[in-house]
């Protein structure tokens, strides 16, 4: 008896843990529903780039087909020509084997477009569809509003041998764009406006990026969407919570071909919603990143600066940061935005147990140990990832001259600061324990270089009792005769609002940040000389900088990935 209520108690937190998602799917199967019939799709529209709002749907079906152990296909919504590219399709497949995700099979809507007629066909054969001739104002105006039923089309009671003659001429390409569209016959009084007669098909003059001429009408895609679920067997279609009305006709188009045309599909796809990711400061609209691209505001769909994954991915940021991100936000079928802070939490995180370790200088000035013999050189251990025990150690040079960075010291200063000032000690990362002396200064007035003084016997990890001694400041540097230059991009958030598109009466480019990207020419370690685009450091006492693709071997440039700290929560 004790083990069967162990048993209970341990399936009851089971079920708590499940999201609501994965609760439908259990009572589907609990109510009969075979494992095997479990299938799923992301069905990305290849008219952009992927942006990180997309990653939690990603997340949802790849994470589904992973838990149930079943087939998610990657289905490309391509019913479009205006819009959609090849490019954009390349771009998609490589975002998401980037994450880490396999899909079963690549399909693409287009693929459906003869099965898709022919289905149309057939329900104006059955009197449930017809060809309106009235122009986009005349459907818009007679279809009403959400509190006042419509009026049904002039054209709704043609006859099926004349709607088949037009529907046919309309793909032959014998009428002009806009002269014809083919729409579902169902209810003008419905209170869903969507089931109002809903467009299936519109006459389009546009190159496909696959059936090239083939078409000159195009599906709509509350038709096709459905239909392709149908067509290949998903289970369960996810989607986000602003296609929860479509869903009364998602089901009615899958209901009508299935009755229309007794295929051999036995399952009926079950559509359900989620809320969407929403971001802090981030823009998630195709159309407005596009606009973005397009006046040259970025340098293009994979700028640092952009929420696209290429763009993170070009920033530093790693798959395991963006998964462990969407985990985090979960499921859930309220909207909410979330804060960016959580995005850079994570790949914060992820890279303190992952990045190498480096010394960079952003801003510097020069420091000289006038007790230094002026010709010794001698190489330093450093340790590349306190973090990971399995990383080994580096060489780091170590002379005379060396780069601090500017801000690291002050000829005078109270007790609260720690860093380098004159009379007072900091040990260098890594090397001694030095003291400032005096300065140099121009004509302006300007320090030019920093005079200190070194302890022999301080050396880190010497085993000395100097080496021991407590300082309360640490610097990081280069050695000025071993330093390489490099270029490194520091990037700040493209838009300064935490929600720049929703103010009615301001355009969202009124918000940009223009401090949203420096330029800076800063020295590095002479070990990064070798790094390889995408490798990814830790700079230290900077924060997390990543090789861009610009990269050369006689041209180092770095990407800032994110601060050791959030420095906007102090702005705020």
């Amino acid at each position: 008896m004790w083990l069967v209520i162990q048993q209970e108690n341990r399936m009851s937190e089971e079920k708590k843990s499940l999201n609501f998602l994965e609760q439908i799917i259990e009572e589907d199967l609990a109510n009969g529903m075979s494992k095997k019939a479990l299938r799923f799709r992301f069905p990305p529209e290849p008219n952009g780039y992927l942006h990180i709002g997309h990653t939690k749907a990603i997340g949802i079906s790849f994470g589904l087909g992973e838990r149930y152990n079943a087939p998610v296909n990657l289905r490309f919504d391509d019913t479009n020509p205006v819009k959609e590219e090849q490019e954009y399709v390349d771009a998609i497949k490589e975002d998401i084997s980037w994450l880490g995700y396999k899909w079963a099979n690549e399909c693409y809507s287009s693929d459906y477009f003869k099965q898709l007629y022919d289905w149309a066909v057939m329900l104006i054969k059955n009197g449930m569809a017809y060809v309106d001739s009235q122009t986009s104002e005349e459907i818009a105006t007679q279809k009403g509003t959400p509190t006042q039923a419509g009026v049904n089309s002039p054209f709704r009671d043609r006859t099926v041998e004349e709607n088949l003659d037009l529907f046919k001429k309309m793909k032959d390409g014998l009428f002009k764009e806009g002269e014809h569209v083919l729409r579902a016959k169902i209810d003008m009084s419905s209170p869903n406006m969507l089931m109002r007669d809903p467009i299936m098909y519109r006459i389009l003059f546009k190159e496909h990026h696959r059936t090239g001429n083939d078409w000159n009408i195009y599906p709509m895609y509350d038709w096709t969407h459905g239909e392709s679920d149908y067509i290949e067997q998903i289970s369960h279609s996810l989607c986000s919570l602003e296609f929860k009305p479509h869903r009364e006709l998602y089901n009615w188009f899958r209901d009508a071909v299935y009755e229309i045309s007794k295929a051999d599909l036995p399952l009926a796809p079950k559509q359900r919603e989620f809320s969407r990711l929403n971001l802090s400061y981030t823009i998630m609209s195709k159309r407005k990143l596009m606009r973005l691209v397009d006046e040259g505001i970025v340098s293009g769909w994979d700028d640092p600066r952009m929420p696209t994954i290429s763009g993170l991915r070009r920033r530093g940021y790693t798959p395991a940061s963006i998964r462990s991100f969407v985990k985090t936000v979960g499921v859930s079928k309220r909207e909410n935005v979330i804060d960016v802070a959580l995005l850079e939490f994570k790949i914060r995180e992820d890279l303190n147990k992952t990045a190498n370790r480096a010394m960079a200088v952003l801003n510097p000035v020069k420091l000289v140990i006038t007790n230094y013999p002026e010709d010794q050189e001698e190489i330093l251990l450093a340790e590349n990832n306190p973090e990971d025990e399995s990383a080994s150690s580096r060489n780091v040079p170590f002379s005379r001259e060396l780069y601090i960075e500017r801000e690291d010291f002050k000829e005078e200063a109270n007790r609260k600061f720690f860093r380098l000032s004159l009379g007072k000690e900091v040990r260098l990362k890594n090397a001694y324990i030095i003291k400032g002396e005096s300065v140099v200064k121009d004509n302006e007035g300007s320090i030019t270089e920093i005079h200190c003084t070194y302890d022999p016997l301080s050396k880190s990890g010497s085993g000395t009792e100097e080496s021991k001694r407590k300082v309360k400041g640490t610097l990081h540097w280069v050695s000025i005769k071993h330093a390489k230059k490099a270029e490194v991009r520091a990037y700040d958030r493209l838009f300064s609002d935490e929600a720049p598109d929703s103010h009615k009466d301001k355009d969202f480019m009124e918000f940009l940040n223009p401090n949203s990207l420096e330029i800076i020419e800063a020295y590095v370690e002479p070990s990064l000389q070798n790094a390889k685009v995408g490798d990814r450091f830790q700079f230290q006492r900077l924060g997390y900088f990543a090789v861009d693709n610009d990269s050369t071997a006689e041209k180092l440039v770095f990407n800032k990935t994110v601060g050791l700290r959030d420095i906007w929560a102090k702005k705020q």
